[in-house]
């Protein structure tokens, strides 16, 4: 029995609504944000790019309103692996005023199942479900309803008990962020849980987060949507998935970065921009890609199948990858004051991985995410770091 009193408010999910997301595709049933605009989608056919640019880390629905009560329809699109246990559904969290005070999954939805050995993708489709959040603290406030990360999720409908409106600027500095899939979060169950969602909320500042599961591959047309997004303060992840894809080699790869920094900085020439170098990852510190899952032990692992003398030849490695970065990034930074190295091995090193290992010998687990995210903010937008301070906001 539906017992929604008549007097709710429905509301048009349109960008001004939305935080996170850079572009809103239209659909039959409602919209679905995306990570990059549909330009630089159209330039890719890469279906692991689609797949993780469209699920929505760091995306979040934000509004001013009265409400106590609020409901979102909603088709999420799961991905599964086969023969590898379904990871939890997604999670949607709700902060009013800055504080998380609901969680929630969504029923029904979409399944993806991917065979990794074959690359074969079968798709289930199901029912929209509703997400219904009651007993929110009454008066004006500002609510963030948190989409789950690793879940592409269509917004079908939003109702609440009094009407909303897009939440003001609150003129906190806008972080715009490009990385992996440990930027993403892909392996988290809480959306507020990724490192650079953690370390947005203690910087005090406003997260883009393009971080892409396997696809921070200094792709062009990821380069000129960050030159074309605003922003105040920009940091590039990059390494691990060059050396996992096995995509180029040391030739290419300098020009690459420095084509990348030049594309970022035609539309952001004097804010802040930050060049980290991978985490520590062992089985690729030395040993070329491509990387490969391993099921031999009855989980997910991954491992490294390239041979170290294959450096010789150009091949890639997070060790090669960080000693060009500190040096093309020195260089730059010659002519370019604001431009920053952080050696990744600063956020998560040999002695975290000794206390804290990657449980798949790639990703870390929720504990290590936070330890990452809580350095970087300390480390970046504490005082003296890179990113510190709060320049004058792009218009």
């Amino acid at each position: 029995m539906n017992s929604r009193p008549d007097n709710w408010t429905t509301t048009l999910i349109t960008m001004d609504l939305l935080r996170g997301a850079l572009d809103l595709e239209r659909t039959e049933r409602g919209v679905l944000p995306h990570r990059l605009p549909a330009r630089a989608r159209a330039q890719c056919a890469d279906g692991q790019l689609a797949m993780a640019e469209a699920m929505p880390s760091g995306v979040r629905l934000v509004f001013r309103t009265a409400a106590t009560a609020v409901e979102l329809d909603v088709l999420p699109t799961r991905t599964v692996y086969r023969g590898v246990p379904p990871r939890p559904e997604g999670v949607y969290e709700v902060l009013v005023d800055g504080r998380s005070v609901a969680r929630a999954t969504a029923a029904g939805g979409n399944v993806r199942t991917i065979d990794m050995s074959t690359g074969g993708v079968k798709l289930r489709p199901g029912p929209v479900g509703t997400l219904r959040f009651a007993e929110l603290p009454a008066g004006e406030k500002d609510v963030e309803i948190w989409l789950p990360q690793r879940e592409a999720t269509e917004l079908v409908a939003l109702r609440t008990d009094a009407p909303v409106v897009p939440a003001p600027d609150r003129g906190r500095p806008v972080w715009l962020h490009h990385g992996s899939s440990i930027s993403h979060g892909s392996d988290l169950e809480d959306p507020t849980a990724t490192w650079p969602a953690v370390a947005a909320a203690l910087g005090g500042v406003e997260l883009i987060n393009l971080g892409f599961s396997g696809s921070a591959l200094l792709d062009p047309f990821t380069a000129r949507a960050m030159r074309d997004t605003p922003a105040d303060l920009i940091s590039v992840k990059i390494g691990i998935n060059l050396v996992n894809a096995d995509l180029m080699r040391l030739r290419a790869f300098g020009p690459a970065v420095h084509g990348f920094l030049d594309t970022v900085r035609d539309g952001h020439p004097d804010v802040p921009l930050l060049v980290v170098s991978p985490i520590l990852c062992p089985i690729h510190e030395d040993t070329p890609g491509p990387g490969a899952p391993d099921f031999s032990t009855g989980t997910l692992q991954f491992r490294a199948t390239g041979d170290p003398a294959e450096r010789a030849a150009g091949k890639l490695t997070l060790t090669v990858i960080r000693d060009e970065l500190r040096r093309i990034t020195a260089e730059r930074a010659v002519d370019d004051p604001n431009l920053a190295y952080l050696d990744g091995r600063e956020l998560y090193g040999e002695a975290d991985f000794a206390e804290l290992p990657l449980p798949d010998q790639l990703h870390p687990d929720p504990a290590a995410d936070r330890r990452i995210g809580e350095r970087f903010a300390k480390l970046a937008f504490g005082p003296g770091g890179p990113l510190a301070g709060t320049p004058a906001r792009q218009r």
